[in-house]
């Protein structure tokens, strides 16, 4: 029987007033499985690829089909990481099942408390959720989740990779454990992603007891036509830096996008700001229409929607100038090119980012990519000559080519999201003991990495009197404290996860701004702000001040696009592209040449040859070719070791003018598993919701296992010296 023939005729009658002449083969595909065993799947395709209706034609015909006694509950569970994103789902939903008597009801915080409360009586249907409301249904009505959800068939995840590496991806994994605990049976999961790194580490964040059953149905082919260009851009240099390459830029897009729909991804707000104003005036001067508009998420809430209604009016040309708040699903139509202004820090934004263009079929998705570098000077520092920005948007674009993106971190404690859950079970059940608590987090939950001693330590901090998360009834179950009722009962518990702190930068008294922080930092150590490189002086961690004096090293790639880490194959393929000869044919004139120079630069220096090169005055460079995380490691060993470190993409900088140790004899230590302190008394340790609340000791055993890689050291140093 084919895959058309298993599903609902209901179903069948909607495919065929699509006009549809066969199923896709990632549907066909994902029936065959969906309807033929009750195995767990994941869906992988590009943007527009079919993977919803994948998931939901056979599930909803095996509901259509299910002749069982009717049990109550919701009949499949859609948790999607976005409202946006549900409120698209749910009118396609509608659309499929709009002859049939099965309800689509979604529920976040704008849905109305009428439409939940009727949901609540009489559940059934598709229920879409985000992982926040879900908590909040466990918190609030935990007595009534298998009322909820003991009827559920399946639960899909949609934009799978937006959770594996996350705060969030770990509450939803606790989540579905608990939910499958409440109800005493499994529940089928069905993931739905189109960025994918690694496909058995989505396994294993799927089902983690047994991984290598989860099926897999992974698109082939069907990838749009790609034209793509990266553009090379010298700033002026004067005091308003970067402003005539700003302003090239902002020409090159009016002249490019102006008529059609398009994204700009340009990095933090205020640069989304800046190219959006660029633009508008440049609409102004031309007496035309207004076409592009900021999209970030400290705008309003009405205008956001406003900006993603008008790119889904085909009547009205619009570029959205935005920070990564449109790379997910959200339905705003078809954009006809994405921009990117700065190499993003993950080739999966990138890949995902550029999903958006070429959905229609017979139309080429479009890439610009802009890459902006300093002008050179007698004196320019040698990350400058490097044109490391530059190179970083090369290597990005040729991995991207490849089909290669980053794959998840490794299992991390994630202590604050531990604590969230421990005051979430608490609270849902008025109360429960230390081994439930255990066997539900770490021994079936998402917390395996979290030993007993390590457990046992994180609840005896969250009970000491200072803290008041937890305390002890005299039956020995555990109970919310005084600090932590009032945590659980504002509506911000929900969100386990932060935006990064906003730390304030201060320069001889006088603040210089704020600057969002996701990495441990310690003095002696560099930042980057304002277009300048700071040398940290002192950090208080709990006021979020950063005091700073200015950095001898050379200024900073002016457009770095959003925070975050970046791979260790990021870094080897630019080193590849250091050494190699040939230039890619998407590099404008003005690209060539800056990469013919930086090419220059690192053989010049001797990096070909060397990976450690002195500078002169004390300074030496240590070509390191890994990414942020074990750079951020050799940084902090070398601090405390008293040298002066500066960072760089695979590169660090060593100023050794305040310490005795020779550079050979610091890493021939490191080399030997010396293991310096790299937890000075101020470094910052706190970047989670409630870090807080943990004691310095966990802090520093939750950064070990997730920011930082102590054990890559000795390696590390040893290939460095040999």
């Amino acid at each position: 029987m084919s895959a058309f023939d298993q599903l609902a005729r209901p179903v069948q009658k909607w495919i065929r007033s699509r006009g549809w002449s066969e199923l896709r083969d990632i549907q066909a595909r994902s029936t065959n499985i969906i309807l033929g065993s009750d195995k767990d799947l994941i869906v992988a395709a590009s943007t527009a690829g079919g993977k919803t209706e994948a998931a939901f034609l056979p599930l909803i015909s095996q509901v259509l089909g299910d002749e069982t006694e009717v049990r109550s509950g919701f009949d499949l569970v859609y948790i999607g990481p976005l409202k946006a994103l549900i409120n698209d789902q749910t009118k396609r939903l509608e659309d499929i099942c709009t002859d049939v008597d099965l309800p689509i009801v979604p529920w976040h915080g704008d849905i109305s408390a009428s439409i939940k409360s009727r949901a609540e009586k009489r559940p059934r249907g598709i229920l879409l959720i985000t992982p926040e409301s879900l908590e909040a249904l466990f918190i609030r009505k935990g007595a009534s989740i298998p009322h909820l959800f003991g009827n559920a068939k399946a639960v899909v995840i949609d934009e799978l990779h937006t959770f594996l590496d996350a705060e969030r991806g770990v509450q939803l994994r606790s989540l579905l454990t608990r939910l499958e605990l409440a109800i005493s049976r499994p529940v089928r999961r069905i993931g739905l992603s189109a960025t994918l790194g690694d496909i058995n580490l989505a396994r294993t964040y799927l089902r983690p007891d047994a991984p290598n059953d989860v099926e897999t149905v992974i698109a082939e082919g069907g990838e749009a036509e790609l034209l793509l260009q990266l553009r090379g851009y010298i700033s002026s240099g004067d005091d308003n830096e970067g402003d005539a390459a700003t302003t090239e830029i902002a020409k090159h897009l009016f002249e490019n996008l102006r008529g059609s729909d398009n994204l700009i991804f340009a990095g933090s707000r205020g640069r989304v700001e800046e190219f959006a104003d660029r633009l508008r005036s440049l609409c102004e001067q031309a007496h035309l229409p207004q076409e592009f508009y900021p999209h970030h998420a400290s705008l309003s809430k009405d205008h956001r929607e406003f900006v993603e209604a008008r790119l889904k009016d085909d009547a009205l040309p619009t570029s959205a100038v935005c920070t990564s708040t449109l790379e997910l699903g959200i339905d705003i139509g078809d954009v006809k090119c994405v921009a990117q202004i700065g190499p993003p820090f993950t080739v999966a934004a990138l890949r995902q980012r550029l999903g958006r263009s070429g959905r229609r079929e017979g139309e080429p998705a479009i890439l610009r990519q802009y890459a902006i570098e300093g002008r050179l000077d007698a004196n320019a520092h040698f990350s400058d000559r490097l044109r490391l920005g530059l190179i970083r948007s090369i290597a990005m674009i040729e991995l991207l080519l490849k089909g290669w993106c980053e794959a998840p971190r490794p299992n991390a404690l994630q202590l604050s999201t531990l604590v969230h859950q421990i005051l979430s079970i608490i609270a849902e059940r008025g109360g429960t003991s230390a081994k439930r608590l255990y066997v539900t987090l770490c021994e079936r939950g998402p917390f395996s990495a979290v030993g007993p001693e390590t457990f046992l330590a994180v609840l005896r901090q969250l009970g000491r009197s200072d803290i008041a998360l937890i305390e002890q009834g005299e039956d020995g179950f555990l109970l919310l404290g005084r600090v932590g009722e009032k945590l659980v009962e504002h509506y911000s518990f929900y969100a386990v996860f932060n935006t990064p702190d906003e730390y304030r930068i201060v320069h001889d008294g006088r603040e210089l701004g704020t600057l969002p922080v996701s990495q441990v930092l310690a003095p002696k150590l560099t930042l980057i702000f304002s277009g300048r490189r700071w040398e940290i002086l002192e950090i208080d961690d709990r006021d979020k001040v950063i005091l700073v004096k200015p950095a001898r090293a050379g200024k900073p790639p002016l457009f770095g696009g959003d925070a975050g880490n970046i791979d260790d194959r990021v870094i080897e393929k630019m080193r590849e592209i250091f050494e190699q000869d040939d230039i890619p044919r998407y590099l404008d004139a003005v690209a060539s040449e800056l990469l013919v120079d930086a090419r220059t630069s690192f053989r010049n220096f001797g990096f070909a040859n060397k990976r450690i090169v002195e500078l002169g005055e004390s300074r030496t460079a240590l070509a390191l070719w890994c990414g942020s995380v074990k750079t951020t490691t050799l940084a902090l060993a070398l601090r405390a070791m008293g040298f002066k470190v500066e960072q760089y993409d695979g590169f660090i900088e060593l100023d050794g003018r305040e310490t005795d140790t020779t550079v050979a004899a610091a890493l021939a230590q490191l080399a030997d598993d010396v293991s310096p302190n790299l937890f000075p008394e101020n470094s910052n340790l706190i970047f989670e919701k409630f870090h807080p609340y943990l004691s310095t000791e966990l802090l520093q055993l939750d950064a070990l296992s997730s920011r930082l890689d102590a054990k890559s050291l000795p390696e590390l140093a040893s290939n460095l010296v040999s």
